[in-house]
């Protein structure tokens, strides 16, 4: 151990540590300098500033037991210096830490800070199980080379569904069959990473889980992953999965898309078999896809919703037609959701794709009474969910957490009566968006902005999402967020709707959009 290490750094250094393994946050946070401009990075990403570095810290829980093996010591400057210390896990493994030291105002502060953790088996944030592969596709085939996150949904013969709950889990039987919505990646070529997470039942937006943690933002550190596909959302963001098989009720593939920067599709409603998928609402259940990129998505829509690459896709709209009309409608409703800094962000994106050499017509309409629409969409959601799970949920009281546990509290509570009357009122909303769409596509931001903070109210935020995100799931039409906005530093995806069974049409109409509205990016500095 070296020990020129100044001995009142050395003590605070200590006492540092002391709280590390105590989890002593009001003295963490007091070891770091306020302000700013405060800096702390580890595999995740890089916090800036006190207040962004303290929330986080708010939500991690301790660290593992260990012992510090060693400590270095490099003298930057006056009363700044340069310490790198080895951690020694009792669990095994080791880790390092790196921190520029200050003295400020008599005392020494961390001013930056680096830490590598201990190589971990798998992010169980992110994974249920995880292999390389976890089950070897068809040797060749259209996605050969591509490696797929299953959503805890699906069924894979051999193995339990879990649906986000460890009690879920314990009980459920392994599966005898495989879901034909993973069978048809396996026989284009692509291999499974893993069965990813999910929120509890799927019932939620967010991205977090009161049992296994939250999955990490591959975009935006410290956010929020976006729900409730955020277990394969974040391996694609993390670059641990080419593709992410997901569900959408109510913008489960959508959120998480536009919180991490991906392309996520919804497709049209029943269009892909939902066999040996848990249901959450079969009314507005859909499966769909996460990539990093449209060529991706376009090669898995390609052989899964065409004749020749699906066995099981009941493709009731025939095949993926002629290209989508160049026109797009502005939904007005949709846009007062949205908060200034993406409205802002989304005008300029209009404004840019209207100055360009190939300019679509852009016309604002009326989308409707969203609350009513939401609120009949609600109504309905969790009537079915409490008829799919409403048993368990008796059977098992305290066996979700609170947020997911409420839901299901005023869903217990719908009568036949609301049920009915909430069916009825869809009917013609479905019919409108249905008609906006029969000769254009809509197009507005996905969300109303970035990726909540973990540690953010998100309350009013899930409430405007939710808003934003149903009315296409009311209606059965596909949907597609592109990651065409940056909102401070942190994307935002564009959503486009159109017409149902255009699926394929559609993932084309934005791969063209995006090459239209292409930037080359920028850097963040501070």
């Amino acid at each position: 151990m070296t020990e020129t290490v100044p001995a009142d750094l050395r003590a605070a250094f200590d006492a540092y540590e002391s709280a590390i393994v105590t989890n002593d946050l009001d003295a963490l946070d007091a070891f770091f300098a306020p302000g700013p401009d405060t800096l702390r990075g580890d595999t995740a990403g890089l916090l800036v500033g006190h207040d962004a570095i303290s929330g986080f810290r708010a939500l991690r829980g301790g660290v593992p037991p260990r012992d510090i093996s060693e400590v270095h010591y490099r003298p930057l400057g006056d009363d700044v210096a340069l310490l790198m210390s080895v951690s020694a896990f009792r669990g095994g493994g080791r880790g390092l830490q790196t921190q520029v030291w200050q003295r400020i105002d008599g005392r020494w502060l961390i001013t930056a800070a680096h830490v590598t953790p201990r190589t971990p088996a798998l992010d169980r944030t992110i994974w249920r199980s995880v292999g390389d592969p976890f089950l070897q596709g068809a040797w060749e085939g259209p996605l050969e080379g591509l490696t797929v996150a299953v959503k805890d949904l699906f069924a894979i013969a051999g193995f339990r569904i879990g649906a986000g709950n460890p009690t879920y889990l314990e009980q459920a039987r392994p599966e005898k069959a495989t879901a034909p919505a993973v069978a048809d990646l396996l026989r284009g070529g692509a291999s499974l990473r893993g069965i990813a997470r999910t929120d509890e039942f799927a019932y939620s937006i967010a991205g977090d889980n009161a049992h296994y943690g939250t999955p990490p933002n591959g975009a935006v550190v410290g956010a929020l992953p976006g729900g409730s596909s955020s277990g394969p959302a974040s391996a694609v963001a993390l670059g641990h999965a080419d593709i992410g098989l997901a569900t959408d009720t109510a913008g489960s593939i959508r959120v998480p898309a536009s919180y991490q920067g991906l392309w996520g599709l919804r497709t049209t409603h029943d269009l892909v078999p939902r066999q040996g998928m848990l249901p959450l609402a079969q009314s507005f259940d859909t499966i769909g896809w996460l990539t990093r990129d449209g060529e991706t998505l376009e090669r898995v829509a390609d052989w899964c919703l065409s004749y020749d690459g699906s066995a099981s896709t009941e493709n009731v709209y025939g095949a993926s037609g002629a290209d989508l009309p160049w026109r797009f409608l502005v939904p007005e409703e949709i846009l007062d959701c949205v908060d200034a800094s993406t409205r802002e962000a989304f005008s300029k994106l209009l404004a840019a794709l209207a100055a360009s050499d190939d300019p679509p017509p852009f016309r604002a309409v009326h989308a409707g009474d969203l609350d009513a629409a939401f609120t009949a969409f609600r109504t309905v959601q969790g009537a079915e969910a409490w008829r799919n799970d409403g048993e368990w949920m008796r059977a098992h009281p305290g066996a979700v957490g609170a947020a997911v546990a409420e839901r299901f509290r005023v869903a217990a509570r719908i009568t036949a009566d609301q049920e009915r009357a909430a069916r009825a009122e869809l009917e013609p909303i479905a019919a409108d968006l249905a008609e906006l769409v029969d000769d254009a596509v809509l197009i507005f931001p996905t969300v109303p902005g970035p990726a909540p903070q973990r540690t953010a109210d998100v309350d009013a935020v899930r409430a405007a999402t939710l808003r934003m995100t149903a009315p296409a799931a009311i209606a059965g039409l596909p949907a597609v967020s592109v990651p065409l906005l940056s909102v401070e530093g942190a994307p935002v995806g564009v959503c486009l709707v159109s017409r149902a069974g255009t699926d394929l049409a559609l993932v084309r109409l934005a791969r063209r959009l995006a090459a239209l509205a292409a930037v080359p990016p920028h850097p963040t500095e501070s």
